[in-house]
């Protein structure tokens, strides 16, 4: 009986030991941008349908995320305007069709995610970048059958770090408020 009880042990500490895999949900997962236009009102738009992966071991207290946003689900208030933030101006989404957010560790303060740090891709440049956790959480989702994890998350960026520099010479911030929502399911 020993034994048994010891396997047990073990084989629980086991499974607990490793991260468990999730898989972005793209109808909850977004990407939403929002840009000081001189000093007037916020110009906002978003990336929608985003894909990817995420490893979450509360356990040790590790993480990992990686999304790609792709640049033909970008929208704003219209179709004008939605076309001149994917023009080579902004975006160049004909040139770079994607972002990317890569993630390098999950900051916690007790049980609690509060951070994420990582590397975002854009225009094809590489730069880092922390994403605050407003809030995290984790759930067993009746309409899925299984846990899903996620949450909020935001950072203000330099956009001339990738060479977005449209209109900062004229005076237009050159500071983006980046907000992600993430939701990811776990793979049984």
């Amino acid at each position: 009986m020993k034994k048994i009880i010891a396997a047990t042990v073990l084989a629980f500490a086991a499974v607990s030991a490793t991260a468990a895999s999730y898989e972005i949900d793209p109808k909850h997962t977004n990407a939403r941008f929002m840009i000081d236009h001189f000093g007037t009102s916020s110009n906002v738009g978003g990336v929608y349908e985003i894909e990817g992966s995420m490893e979450f071991n509360p356990a040790k207290r590790t993480g990992s995320v990686d999304i790609t946003l792709p640049l033909a689900n970008l929208r704003s208030s219209s179709d004008a305007f939605t076309g001149h933030l994917k023009s080579a101006d902004l975006f160049h989404a004909d040139k770079f069709p994607e972002m990317r957010f890569q993630s390098t560790k999950f900051h916690f303060v007790g049980k609690k995610v509060v951070a994420v740090s990582g590397n975002l891709t854009l225009l094809g440049k590489t730069h880092p970048v922390k994403l605050r956790a407003n809030k995290f959480n984790c759930y067993n989702s009746p309409m899925l059958k299984t846990e899903v994890c996620g949450g909020d998350f935001t950072t203000t960026i330099d956009r001339t770090k990738w060479g977005m520099d449209y209109l900062v010479s004229a005076g237009m911030s050159k500071k983006v408020r980046l907000d992600i929502q993430i939701e990811a399911a776990k793979n049984n």
